[in-house]
């Protein structure tokens, strides 16, 4: 074969497809291995796309702006040395090699199961929207009917949840089909509706654009409390020891490590070690199915200068002492507030912890970062006066006190699970040992 097909590469776990920001090329351009062909932007980092192979750009398959499945191929390269024959072989066997699905869906009759979504089609259908469909209870039959406002006409998470939150309100009728009675008391209620909310402008108004990560980060939301049951758990956390530890520590800590070690390291340790003793909550949930996450890789939710959000992943964070998670974090951190992290530095991730307290907020409430199952929020410290034991009695002191509140899918964490979860990072915490050495 004398072409090689750039394929959408997949940019996280829980990234489905990608905004064509930029191409840095041109049908016609000549190029060499590793140049920059494109830019590609989701919910979570922006990417330039370098090109494996030296060549000719053959064709451009989508243009700026648009957005494409992961797998599907975006431009064609004729390699360096091969001939154009423009005789529509090499057409066929790209179209053999990047469709198998395809291929294998023309072998055999369309399904007309709508009660299984992930049946073949002969119209493209992204794993989110038929994961969004089968969350709602569309069935492939109704899928179908649903208009696309995608390339080709395919139909995008947009496309979906407009649909959804209008679905119920008028009933798509056919000339084929029959009308049919309502449904019985038994079946079951139909999705909530979510109407869009009429905004009046006043002249005084200022009218902003949602920028491209803001519209992501909101249909992302949107999605996870459309998938998950949310319910959230409160406990708060006795931090005096943490908080005693690191102010002796922290100017040793920084001439010896050369790092400034804030509170984050010694809560994400407390995190890692609740998780290996829950699994439960180191998970995902595909379908019926649960997917019990081997690896504990720990999310943060970082502000970015823009207002926006990102969470980079500290990989294998039960594996590492304070040291390694602080240079984790600061190095994370410092990449996500200059724009510069990779893929990789946002991809794997099995649990996330966003930290109120930055802001000086007590208590929150945070979205699942889906597809994990929990997200943990972290409330500022503040001196409070507490009733501590004694071998004398009890006496009133100040401690530092701390609000953990976990927001957990109530699909396969129960409150038992989720309740000694919570209390095993405070355990972990309270537990801390003031004579640490670093």
């Amino acid at each position: 074969m004398s072409t090689f097909e750039i394929l959408m590469p997949k940019m996280g776990e829980s990234v489905e497809e990608a905004t064509i920001t930029k191409w840095f090329v041109s049908e016609g351009d000549t190029i060499q291995e590793d140049d920059v062909l494109l830019e590609i932007a989701t919910d979570k980092v922006d990417s330039e796309i370098p090109s494996p192979v030296a060549g000719t750009i053959k064709s451009i398959k989508y243009q700026v702006d648009d957005v494409v499945a992961v797998g599907e191929p975006v431009a064609v390269i004729l390699l360096e040395g091969a001939e154009d024959t423009d005789d529509g072989s090499d057409a066929v066997e790209e179209k053999q090699e990047s469709t198998p699905a395809e291929s294998k869906s023309a072998e055999s009759p369309k399904s007309t199961d709508t009660s299984d979504i992930n049946k073949s089609s002969d119209r493209f259908y992204s794993p989110l929207v038929r994961s969004m469909a089968s969350a709602e209870g569309i069935g492939l039959d109704e899928l179908e009917k649903i208009t696309g406002t995608g390339k080709d006409g395919r139909v995008t998470k947009s496309d979906m949840a407009d649909y959804i939150a209008n679905r119920g309100k008028s009933a798509p009728s056919t000339q084929s089909e029959p009308s049919k009675p309502a449904a019985a008391p038994s079946a079951p209620a139909a999705p909530k509706e979510q109407p869009k909310v009429q905004v009046s402008v006043s002249a005084n108004d200022e009218i902003v654009e949602m920028d491209r990560m803001r519209k992501l980060i909101a249909d992302h939301m949107v999605m996870s409390k459309q998938v998950s049951p949310h319910v959230t758990s409160v406990v708060e956390a006795d931090v005096t020891n943490v908080v005693l530890w690191r102010n002796k520590v922290k100017d040793q800590f920084q001439k010896k490590y050369g790092q400034k070690i804030t509170f984050m390291p010694i809560f994400t340790e407390a995190v890692a070690k609740a998780l290996r003793d829950f699994p439960g909550v180191n998970a995902s949930v595909d379908g019926d199915k649960i997917i019990m996450r081997k690896n504990v890789n720990i999310g943060m939710a970082v502000a970015l200068p823009s207002g926006n959000l990102i969470v980079p992943v500290i990989k294998q964070a039960d594996q590492k002492n304070l040291v390694g998670l602080t240079g984790d974090i600061n190095r994370l951190a410092g990449l996500a507030r200059e724009n510069k992290l990779g893929a990789d530095d946002i991809q794997g991730g099995t649990f996330t912890i966003t930290n109120f307290g930055s802001f000086k907020n007590i208590i929150g409430t945070p979205i699942i970062n889906q597809p994990q199952v929990a997200i943990l929020a972290i409330g500022s410290i503040e001196k409070k006066p507490a009733v501590i034991e004694t071998p004398t009695g009890d006496v009133i002191g100040i401690r530092h006190k701390m609000f953990l509140s976990l927001s957990y899918d109530h699909r396969i964490v129960d409150g038992m699970l989720g309740g000694n979860f919570l209390r095993r990072i405070a355990d972990y915490i309270e537990a801390f040992d003031i004579n640490a050495e670093i």
